[in-house]
Formats: C-alpha cells, sequence, structure tokens
C-alpha cells in the first residue's frame, strides 16, 4: 500500500476518532482503513491503536507517530502547492528576436518593466535584422516587421504598425533652406537607406499621393547611423518614428511634412504555437501587445 495513503488514513482516524469515520472521509470501506492502519504497524513493528469492538485507544508511540505523520503530510502538501504554482508562474529564460531598431530604441527599454513584473524570468535579446528561424529553438518569440509569409506555421499577434517620420536638422536647414512641399526634396541631400541609387520616398495626403525620387551624398545600411548622420547636418532622413520622436521633441530635430502620410509597415510578435503552453512565454507575448499593441480607442 501505499505509505502516504496509509498516513492519512491514520492521521484521519486519529482526528475522528474512528477506521468509520476516516474511512468515509476518504471515500473508501471500513475494512480497506484498517488494512491501511494494519500495514503501518506491519511497517513499523510497533502497535499504534489499541482496539476493542467499542472503543480504540492510540499508544504512546501512535500519539509520537502521529504528530509526525501530520507534519510529513503538511510538508509534502506544501511541497506540491509550491510545485503547481511553479508550473504556473512565469519563470526560467525566455530568448527573444528583434530587429535592430525596434529592439534598441523599443524593446530594450521596456525590459525593466517586464522583469519587474515577473522576477522570475530572465531574458536573453538577440538584436539582428536577420529573420532567425523559431524552428531551430534558440529563440521562443520574435518580433517582425513586415509582411509575414502567408504560408508561416507561425503564431502572429498584431502589434501597433511601424511608422516613419521625416526629419532634418536645424543647422542643415539654416543651410539649404526649409523644402515647402515633398516634391522639393528631389533637389535636398537626402540619407538613403543601404545602397540603392535613387530611392523613392512616397508621400500622401487625404487621397493625393506623390512619389519623390532623392539622393545624397550619404548612404548608409543602419538606422541609428542615418539618425547620427542627420543630426550631424548632413541631410533629411526618413526613419522609423520610435528612432527620431525624441530629438524631434528635444528640437535636435526638425519634423517636416507633419501633415503627409508617410509608409508603414505591420508590426508581428511572433512564436510556434506548441510553445503558448510556456507561463514565459505567455507572459511576454501579453507584455509585448500590451505594451506595443494598438491603443484602444
Amino acid at each position: 500500500m501505499d505509505l502516504l495513503d496509509s498516513m492519512k488514513v491514520y492521521v484521519l482516524t486519529v482526528e475522528k476518532g474512528s477506521l468509520s469515520a476516516a474511512a468515509d472521509a476518504c471515500a473508501m470501506s471500513a475494512t480497506m482503513a484498517g488494512n491501511h492502519v494494519r500495514a503501518l504497524e506491519e511497517r513499523l513493528g510497533m502497535q499504534l491503536m489499541h482496539r476493542t469492538t467499542r472503543r480504540q485507544h492510540v499508544t504512546a508511540f501512535g500519539e509520537d507517530y502521529y504528530a509526525r505523520c501530520k507534519e510529513i503530510l503538511r510538508l509534502v502538501a506544501e511541497t506540491d502547492a509550491q510545485a503547481h504554482a511553479m508550473r504556473l508562474a512565469p519563470a526560467g529564460t525566455l530568448r527573444v528576436s528583434a530587429p535592430v531598431t525596434f529592439g534598441v530604441e523599443a524593446l530594450a527599454p521596456a525590459l525593466p518593466d517586464y522583469l519587474a513584473r515577473y522576477p522570475e524570468v530572465d531574458v536573453e535579446l538577440d538584436i539582428s535584422d536577420r529573420v532567425v528561424d523559431l524552428m531551430d529553438g534558440g529563440c521562443e518569440a520574435a518580433i517582425r516587421i513586415g509582411q509575414l509569409a502567408p504560408d508561416s506555421s507561425l503564431v502572429a499577434r498584431p502589434l501597433a504598425p511601424y511608422r516613419l517620420m521625416l526629419c532634418a536638422s536645424p543647422a542643415y536647414l539654416a543651410r539649404r533652406g526649409m523644402p515647402d512641399t515633398p516634391a522639393d526634396l528631389a533637389h535636398h541631400d537626402c540619407l538613403s537607406f543601404g545602397a540603392a541609387g535613387i530611392a523613392q520616398w512616397r508621400f500622401q495626403r487625404d487621397h493625393d499621393v506623390c512619389q519623390v525620387p532623392v539622393q545624397g551624398r550619404v548612404k548608409i545600411n543602419n538606422g541609428q547611423a542615418l539618425r547620427t548622420a542627420a543630426l550631424q547636418g548632413l541631410g533629411v532622413v526618413l526613419q522609423p518614428t520610435i528612432l527620431l520622436e525624441a530629438d524631434v521633441r528635444a528640437g535636435r530635430l526638425v519634423q517636416l511634412f507633419p501633415d503627409f502620410e508617410l509608409p508603414s509597415r505591420p508590426v508581428h510578435v511572433v512564436y510556434l504555437p506548441d510553445r503558448y503552453r510556456s507561463p514565459k512565454l505567455r507572459s511576454f507575448i501579453d507584455f509585448v501587445v500590451e505594451r506595443f499593441g494598438e491603443p484602444t480607442p
């Protein structure tokens, strides 16, 4: 017989005063309850109870054994509860992939709030513009910017779109003048992403759309470096709002054509469907959607 079950029957027998009452509490027959107590006595080689047809008395050893059994059962129940809580509470190391600009400017600054909310979770953040394959087990979640593959096996939760901002430094505008319309940018130094020859920047206001061919002397394949070039007065920059908005608020950059709509790109947090059972992953997905999702109207 299971030792812990026998201990439980014995403790209930002492507390309730009879084997039949203990049997009722354990949803078993009185005969089975008696078998549990006898199994303990045989195992211990000591008598736990004196039994008569009318009454039963706990022996001196039985009193001491009762106290020990009760403590053992309490510790077992407490340990089980703790293990259950650990299965439910977010804990462990969470590995996340994010593109450079979003990771540096948005996700990394939000991590203190996440870690404070879930103190048992550690985060490994892989910041890179390469697309990480979640199937290889390296990362459990990733931030993806742009259209997702239609045949993707990943679960995707939408976040607020990745919006762009057009800016230049006060020094550059003082030297080259403020453009009056987007078309004027064709005659300005524009900081291009990558090594493309002539970029096309798209502007929309109401139903009017214009495509402006832009070029300049500086082309860089990194958003943070383009921001630095703009701050140094090297030209007009078109980069994500999260990268430039602090500079605009501080007056280091001036936003151009704020009444025009610039292209935006979809943003998702993605993960494998079978991983969502992990409490730490669920906690992160919920946090990211709460922090970076579209605000409710």
